[in-house]
């Protein structure tokens, strides 16, 4: 069958090199995982049963499923618990193709419980080491910082965590920001970004999700934010899509996310589309896909029909994804490489010149 007519199926999307950047680490776990580790743990849930929680996963905006989210989270106890978390999550990436994750991860939720930072990083560094060394799959962590909170609850927080930055060198690259943006505007966090850029960190920012153009405005100009995390809400601000446009932004989107948390009524809304066919570089990712009914085969799948994506720009996305990550050239090249390899075998004439 020639993939370059009909709809891109799940089969091409899986079989395209891809990697994902908006992924919520704590996001991916299932009901059912979640039951395991709370008997594991000996905690006490408020849902009967896993259909009971999965009942719960109606959400009216992201308020309402951070109270959720966060109320999952509480079964992650030890690194044990981290470790079996992201290992799942690493299964089913694999199975969608992707070849790097960075992946955000959220200590303030823990800490705020009495989980020790050490047993936060040593979880799920684990898990993504073992990975990288039996399948080749390489990942990063993005050290993420809770928005509702304080600044200086940021600041105490990295400096905890740069006490273990030797040990992880080789995952922990970046920082971020996410959690509720409303009311939490990325300048909040001036002090905390400006040490983190100093100390070589990469920088991302969820802005633009619930929140106004001006914020991703501002995590670019104030916190020097080099990739923006939804960034949806940019559409409202034309200067702001030029300049994404001509400096090559990249932004995260999250379009299962979007249609779960009520940022839009129906997929076929989704400016997703449109920003690509204006040659911005837009990403495809899956968030927290436990909560969202999605991975990432699965948000590429749902966008291509609800937006009539062609092959080749399903393909276009999938390269983006490669080239908005933090990955060191030469490791980026070599991925380009077996994108381009790949997508010369799937759709040979596409991208003849």
């Amino acid at each position: 069958m020639n993939v370059e007519t009909g709809a891109p199926s799940l089969q091409f999307i899986r079989a395209l090199p891809k990697t994902e950047l908006h992924l919520h680490i704590e996001g991916t776990l299932e009901p059912e995982l979640i039951f395991e580790l709370a008997q594991r743990n000996k905690i006490h849930l408020p849902y009967a049963n896993i259909d009971r929680l999965r009942d719960a996963y109606k959400f009216s905006n992201l308020q309402s499923f951070l109270d959720l989210y966060y109320a999952g989270a509480s079964v992650l106890l030890t690194e044990r618990d981290f470790y079996d978390m992201t290992m799942a999550y690493m299964r089913r990436a694999q199975d969608d193709g992707v070849i790097h994750a960075e992946i955000m991860f959220d200590p303030q939720t823990h800490t705020q419980r009495g989980v020790k930072l050490e047993t936060v990083f040593a979880g799920i560094s684990r898990a993504l080491r073992e990975v990288r060394e039996t399948t080749g799959i390489t990942s990063s962590l993005i050290l993420s910082f809770l928005r509702h909170l304080s600044e200086n609850d940021a600041l105490e927080t990295f400096d905890a965590a740069l006490a273990l930055r030797r040990q992880y060198e080789d995952l922990w690259i970046s920082v971020g920001l996410d959690s509720a943006e409303l009311g939490n505007p990325p300048e909040k966090f001036a002090r905390v970004f400006a040490l983190a850029r100093e100390l070589g960190f990469r920088l991302v920012v969820h802005a633009g999700e619930e929140g106004p153009a001006s914020y991703v405005c501002n995590a670019l100009d104030i916190l020097h934010a080099e990739r923006i995390d939804h960034g949806v809400a940019s559409e409202q601000d034309p200067d702001l899509m030029h300049r994404l446009q001509v400096e090559q932004i990249p932004l995260t989107v999250c379009p299962l996310s979007n249609l779960k948390l009520c940022v839009i009524q129906n997929l076929r809304e989704h400016n997703l589309a449109r920003m690509l066919r204006q040659g911005l570089l837009v990403t495809v990712n899956s968030d927290d896909p436990a909560y969202f009914g999605g991975y990432l085969a699965d948000n590429y799948a749902a966008s291509a029909e609800a937006l009539d994506l062609s092959h080749k720009e399903v393909a276009i996305l999938a390269r983006n994804s490669i080239v908005a990550s933090f990955l060191p050239d030469d490791a980026k090249q070599k991925l380009l490489d077996l994108w381009t390899a790949k997508v010369h075998e799937l759709m040979p004439h596409a991208f003849a010149s």
